[in-house]
């Protein structure tokens, strides 16, 4: 008889294979495990000719039962279940264990083809002769916008025009967390809508450690100095 394709999937691969309806299930089974990585003895297969179909390829005796008994088709699926616990599983995912090669840095330099060679001929980075006055610039612009804007820890404001994001300045620096040039300004707002409670990864900015977020780190340029007292959600209810 001949072979057929069949799309042979398990949990780690799939892919087509070709195959021989006189084979055994034990056959089989021996067959699959060096494609899908899992032992014959752990092996649960079925075979799905149609969407709808899903036919068992199981018998009580496998050395001599043929999958020529089976409804073979081309192209049908043929899944494969692995039956261990998860614990005996193999993860083929996890990197950690593998050995890896790390470039040495002089020898990363040395390369004509790489990144940093094409930073260099560009005059990209810190390799443009200018960078150091153009992040000055940048640094004396962010300067200027907190000045001018007002922006003072302890001051009150509100963010991006929102009024209903009104807070107290508490912060106005460099974020080592944050990537870019210093000037970011620390808000808490008097509403927990914020992204943090005023620290970043292990650096804490204002105030104590809380499950509430009322903080927020933003561009100068976000903050509206003024005076902008906390809202009163009530105020508006009419006596009962």
């Amino acid at each position: 008889m001949a072979d057929v394709p069949l799309l042979v999937v398990s949990e780690y691969s799939s892919s087509e294979r070709r195959i021989t309806p006189s084979w055994t299930i034990t056959q089989l089974k021996a067959k699959l495990e060096p494609v899908t990585g899992i032992p014959p003895s752990s092996q649960r297969l079925s075979l799905k000719p149609t969407a709808k179909e899903n036919i068992p390829i199981e018998a009580a005796d496998e050395d001599n039962t043929h999958l020529f008994n089976f409804p073979l088709s081309a192209y049908a699926e043929l899944h494969i279940v692995d039956t261990r616990p998860a614990g005996a599983k193999p993860n083929f995912t996890d990197t950690s264990g593998v050995d890896k090669y790390i470039m040495p840095e002089e020898e990363y330099e040395k390369k004509s083809d790489s990144v940093l060679a094409w930073k260099k001929a560009e005059k990209l980075g810190r390799f443009n002769p200018d960078a150091p006055s153009l992040e000055k610039a940048k640094l004396d612009a962010i300067a200027q916008e907190i000045a001018k804007r007002g922006i003072e820890v302890g001051k009150r404001c509100r963010v991006g025009g929102d009024d209903s994001r009104r807070g107290e300045i508490k912060y106005v620096g460099d974020v080592k967390e944050i990537p870019g040039l210093g000037g970011w300004v620390g808000v808490q707002l008097d509403e927990p809508v914020g992204k943090n409670d005023g620290s970043l990864g292990d650096s804490r900015y204002w105030g104590q450690k809380s499950s509430l977020k009322h903080g927020v780190f933003v561009r100068p340029e976000r903050v509206e100095v003024g005076d902008w007292p906390a809202l009163d959600d009530l105020g508006d209810m009419e006596e009962i």
